[in-house]
């Protein structure tokens, strides 16, 4: 279990605020030591996914294959940084194994792989298929009498995909209200701004045409998140959607609001000045 009954919520903003910030600074040294990966979208979910494993999943480290456990599924499986960090810090693996990002023989992939990293429900990276995993996970749930949550982590370019909205019709229409689905909307993709690539917006509008409650939060305050998911655990009859406004390369200066930042890797000079605007406890 990860949601303990005697914390305090200002104690729970604390910890998730406390631990986001240990795991930016494993997102820039992990890449930075590999001098590959996608650094920007890591930085942009790390408050969530840090949130959901710290706080809010029904979750066993020392039981990966819990039967009863929450899922999570990294849709958007480049920014892998951010879900490695949360999984070594959480204990379903050694924090030495950080340092071995997408090196051969390493478990740690340049994107999510069920079948090496422990903790990973199921393998990702081809754009906007998570979403359609995800539906998978929650009617097993229904059907077999289940009352695990599936969460889903997309990212707003990942949106483009029609498979996205597929899976999206095909939620409501099994009242699938053990599915959340966060869409990271930090405004950048590889190519430029989404706005420019293919306009989404209204995205709150399109969920909630596809018969989804929605929410939309600002994606880097933590009580909102904690409070979004926690009214997302009342809801009955449909799917939830919270749509996270966020920065890409949130928390380092030079990185935040840049495309190049996608799939970019430090140099020492600037592997150096990240690590020192992300000091802290």
């Amino acid at each position: 279990m990860t949601r303990q009954a005697d914390r305090s919520l200002e104690q729970c903003v604390a910890l998730v605020q406390a631990r986001a910030r240990q795991v930016r600074r494993h997102i820039v040294e992990m890449v930075y030591l590999a001098q590959s990966g996608h650094i920007g979208g890591a930085l942009s979910a790390a408050d969530i996914v840090t949130a959901l494993y710290w706080d809010l999943m029904r979750i066993d480290p020392a039981r990966p294959d819990w039967p009863d456990r929450d899922r999570f599924i990294l849709s958007k499986g480049h920014a892998c940084p951010v879900w490695y960090a949360n999984l070594a810090m959480r204990g379903y693996f050694g924090l030495e194994h950080l340092r071995t990002l997408r090196q051969f023989g390493s478990i740690l992939q340049g994107h999510p792989d069920m079948h090496k990293t422990p903790g990973v429900d199921i393998t990702t990276g081809s754009l906007g298929q998570g979403l359609s995993l995800g539906v998978g996970m929650a009617l097993h749930g229904k059907l077999a009498g289940k009352d695990y949550r599936v969460y889903v982590m997309l990212g707003d370019g990942e949106i483009n995909e029609g498979q996205v909205w597929e899976a999206a019709a095909s939620s409501a229409k099994y009242k699938l209200d053990n599915l959340i689905a966060f869409v990271d909307n930090n405004r950048l993709q590889m190519d430029g701004l989404t706005a420019d690539v293919m306009p989404m917006e209204p995205i709150d509008a399109k969920w909630r045409a596809f018969n989804w409650e929605v929410a939309r939060i600002d994606g880097h305050d933590v009580r909102a998140i904690l409070s979004a998911v926690e009214w997302a655990w009342t809801v009955r009859g449909r799917p939830v959607c919270i749509i996270a406004d966020t920065v890409k390369g949130k928390g380092v200066s030079f990185m935040e609001n840049q495309r190049a930042w996608h799939g970019e890797a430090p140099n020492q000079e600037q592997y150096e000045q990240a690590m020192a605007e992300l000091a802290g406890p």
